[in-house]
């Protein structure tokens, strides 16, 4: 602290202290003259030899300064400087800000949306202790919960300050004279409790109020009480009703809560009326959730549950033979899927980040090397070294806030962009990124960007400023030798770029071919001019015999429009997230070692002919089985035909439900549809007549006769709904979309689209700027070497032979920039083989593609200067030198 009032006082009598060193310096010569002349010389020789021996008065005078305080009226002159400088080379100003804001905006934007993702805390009390409890078999590594199961889990368990679940529901509402569908959740009364999350308005659900015979009572989102309630402060104690049934509002959740997992919701009621499934303990359709007690590790919990899991498979060996336990946090089940394709995207933005620092640094070098005869006539009268290295540490400060200021401003429209592309639904499932923008971490990471920026651009000219002949400089006797330093560092430079446009472009590669061959798996059907519809039984159609009386109906009705070509039902459509499936195994034989569960799928008898699937042997069901009297038959796919029979004829064998023994002939087996995820290998699957087992809601999946554009599938969609009304107005349809639609916006199509889509315009920016940084680097090499071209050419060296000398030095470059690419490239493959489908990390094609396509670039990009080179004039040449 008293050195800085010191030094501010110094400031403070700056005048005095330059008028006070004056005198003091003229006292010394004076001194050495008087000195001089008592040797005997002259009075002008004593003081030309007082002169030369005290040195250059203005650089003692600067050095005392800058011993004796920090000269803030030298920065002011270094920043007037730089200003002038770049109002002198608007071109490279434009040019080197442009290039840095590209790269830093990306690497905002990019980390924006990782943060929101990954860093930023979810909105619940201590969040890091909130996990997910999953039950776990071989073929579902992490299942769906059972009711029964989680009632002892509660009794046993002591890991967990609270145990919960939740399961998805869907009611109909009637809302202005109309019928719809509003998503929900059915949860235990701790639910948000173990979350941290109290209501707004009202209260929570009471302990207990989730048991069998308590009344009927929700919580609503924030988004409902507005849309459906109009905000009124009495909600609370108003009855609402959810599949024609009374239910009492107690509470309006907060505006900011989301819960990631089940994605939108406007109703959470709680599980005091449990359906058939919860009341079969080998039924699972829940989802665990549980907040650890302090000092409990997630690997304690998760060791505690596969002990109470062995302790209920050997109580109730019939239903829970193979099933285990396991414990996840939570926020792997937020943004499992997203976490790589963020990560990837990112190392991509901090790629084309580096590219473009690297070309900054490239024009700030070659800007040097123009500046070698200011330097050092600068030097001469009296510079210092660490006055000069200043002066270019100013001028890369102002470019580098000029960039970050345009990198931030970019990147907040790169924001809104990229948000614009997501769909609603997707939205739905990624809440976090609501309010997405600039925050204090993001603005850290933008200024630890800048302040890395800023140190590579002042390091560089800084340690060529130390390396460099002045003297030499001023004499012009070194511009040879310069232009050699440029051209080594240069060229490393150059090789940097282009190693990390290859990388970003065989990653782009890589990702493209994925998404290619994803989007062209065989899926077993002909997903052409299909669509399905949700359809929901309505609660007062209460017996088997009258659902399946109008779900036959109804697709009679459906298959009656002229634009439909067939009409079928079905529990699920294909690709679709895999479920846990039944147990399952074949009859009269002995059990397997492991637990098989298979997904099955209640479908009518047009349902496998609709969908265009591929009959290998035997028949497909008929009307005639659609009929809970008759026998039940099922149909199976090959890989389920091999896993069960291998190397026999699967038709005609009957297969058995291990719980209630109930056997099943199999009447014909299909080529394997895609039920999972485009990704996932095909494994066992049956389907059985759908009018054996009635369901309150199911897939109308129908062919038409042209299904093209979205409209055609809205436009299907209402003259399937007015043709449901016209058996029951009551019946709400909706999820209305065309298969191929359900394709293309697959979760892995869409994560392996949205990426392939940004790593490619990295990419592209990569490839652009690493050949204008070949470019560059040529350029500046031809005008160095002018005289050396002109001699050769002015020995008898011909046009042709001076283009090639700077081709070939373009091609030596380009060749071990690619080289090193494209060895990195399968090294950074390896990091995103999670986003790979059908495409090894080497993928030779990919590799060759991307050595061609920047090779053919970096010689086009090379071929300016080596036509200009081939041009020159060995008279002018020789002359100008």
């Amino acid at each position: 602290m008293k050195g800085f009032f010191f030094r501010l006082g110094i400031l403070l009598r700056r005048k005095r202290f330059s008028s006070e060193l004056d005198e003091e310096m003229a006292f010394h010569r004076a001194a050495t003259e008087h000195d001089l002349r008592s040797e005997g010389l002259s009075p002008e020789e004593a003081k030309f030899a007082a002169t030369r021996r005290f040195g250059n008065t203005t650089r003692m005078k600067e050095r005392s300064h800058e011993v004796v305080s920090f000269r803030f009226e030298t920065v002011a002159q270094d920043l007037s400087h730089a200003f002038r400088q770049l109002r002198k080379n608007p071109g490279f100003a434009a040019t080197a800000i442009g290039v840095l804001a590209l790269g830093i905006g990306a690497s905002v934007a990019l980390f924006a949306f990782v943060d929101a993702a990954l860093i930023k805390p979810m909105p619940f009390v201590d969040p890091n202790r909130i996990v997910s409890v999953y039950e776990t078999v071989p073929s579902c590594l992490l299942c769906n919960v059972s009711y029964q199961n989680f009632r002892d889990w509660q009794r046993e368990s002591h890991s967990f300050a609270a145990l919960e679940v939740w399961g998805y529901a869907r009611y109909t509402l009637h809302a202005d004279g109309a019928i719809a569908m509003a998503d929900g959740a059915r949860v235990s009364d701790g639910f948000f409790r173990a979350l941290g999350v109290k209501p707004m308005l009202g209260r929570d659900f009471y302990a207990g109020e989730d048991r069998p015979g308590s009344g009927r009572t929700v919580l609503i989102s924030y988004a409902a009480w507005q849309k459906r309630f109009g905000g009124a402060s009495d909600v609370v104690g108003k009855t609402t009703q959810l599949d024609d049934l009374p239910y009492t509002v107690i509470g309006v959740l907060p505006r900011d809560f989301h819960f990631a997992v089940r994605g939108e919701s406007d109703f959470w009621t709680a599980l005091n009326d449990p359906d058939g499934c919860q009341k079969r303990r080998g039924c699972h359709s829940l989802f665990g959730l549980a907040r650890l007690k302090d000092n409990v590790s997630v690997a304690t919990a998760s060791a505690e549950m596969t002990a109470i899991a062995s302790q209920l498979e050997k109580q109730y060996p019939e239903t829970n033979r193979g099933f285990g336990a396991v414990v996840r946090p939570l926020s792997e089940a937020v943004v499992g899927q997203v976490r790589p394709v963020l990560l990837v995207l990112l190392s991509g933005a901090g790629l084309l980040l580096l590219i473009a620092c690297v070309n900054v640094v490239s024009l700030l070098l070659v800007r040097s090397e123009g500046r070698r005869q200011e330097i050092a006539l600068r030097g001469a009268l009296g510079a210092s070294t660490g006055r000069l290295i200043r002066q270019f540490v100013i001028e890369g400060l102002v470019l580098v806030i000029a960039g970050t200021a345009a990198g931030i401003g970019s990147a907040l429209v790169a924001m809104r962009l990229l948000l614009s592309l997501i769909p609603a639904e997707r939205m739905e499932a990624m809440p976090y990124l609501e309010g997405l923008g600039l925050n204090a971490r993001v603005l850290a990471f933008a200024a630890g960007i800048a302040m890395l920026a800023a140190m590579l651009f002042a390091v560089a000219p800084a340690l060529r400023l130390k390396t460099r002949d002045l003297r030499g400089d001023l004499a012009e006797g070194s511009r040879g030798s310069g232009g050699r330093a440029w051209k080594r560092l240069g060229s490393r430079l150059v090789m940097v770029e282009l190693a990390t446009a290859v990388v970003l472009l065989v990653g782009a590669g890589l990702l493209g071919k994925s998404l290619y061959r994803l989007l062209h798996v065989d899926t077993g059907f002909e997903p052409e001019r299909l669509a399905s519809a949700v359809v929901s039984i309505p609660k007062n159609y209460t017996t088997d015999a009258q659902v399946m009386a109008l779900e036959r109906a109804l697709v009679a009705r459906v298959e009656a429009l002229h634009e439909v070509k067939s009409a079928s039902i079905a529990s699920s459509t294909p690709v679709r997230d895999w479920d846990g499936g039944v147990n399952i195994a074949a009859a009269g034989r002995s059990l397997p070692k492991e637990r098989v569960d298979v997904p099955e799928r209640d479908v009518s008898a047009e349902y496998l002919h609709t969908l265009g699937a591929r009959l290998m042997r035997g028949r497909y069901f008929t009307d005639a089985e659609d009929d809970p009297a008759k026998p039940r038959v099922v149909v199976i796919n090959e890989t389920m035909a091999k896993q069960f029979f291998p190397g026999e004829d699967a038709v005609g064998k009957d297969l058995e439900y291990v719980q209630s023994k109930q056997k099943v002939r199999v009447i014909g087996v299909i080529e394997d549809i895609k039920e999972g995820q485009l990704d996932t290998p095909n494994r066992a699957a049956m389907y059985v007549p759908f009018n054996q087992d009635s369901w309150g809601a199911f897939n109308l999946v129908v062919r038409t006769a042209s299904l093209e554009e979205a409209k055609d599938t809205a436009a299907l969609l209402q003259s399937i709904t007015r043709a449901v009304h016209e058996i029951d107005k009551d019946i709400p349809v909706a999820g209305g979309m065309s298969i191929s639609d359900t394709i293309r916006t697959s979760n892995a199509a869409y994560l392996r689209r949205t990426t392939a889509w940004l790593v490619g315009g990295f990419a592209v920016l990569a490839l652009i700027l690493s050949v204008v940084g070949l470019y560059g680097v040529i350029a500046y090499s031809v005008a160095q070497r002018t005289r050396e071209i002109g001699v050769r050419m002015a020995l008898g060296a011909s046009r042709q032979s001076v283009h090639s000398l700077i081709l070939k030095e373009a091609s030596l470059l380009t060749g071990m920039g690619i080289a090193l690419g494209l060895l990195s490239s399968v090294a950074a493959a390896n990091l995103m083989r999670k986003l790979l489908f059908g495409t090894a990390t080497w993928d030779v094609g990919t590799l060759a593609g991307v050595a061609i396509v920047l090779g053919a670039a970096a010689l086009v990009a090379s071929y300016i200067p080596a036509r200009r080179a081939a041009e020159v004039n060995p008279v002018e040449a020789l002359r100008a030198e």
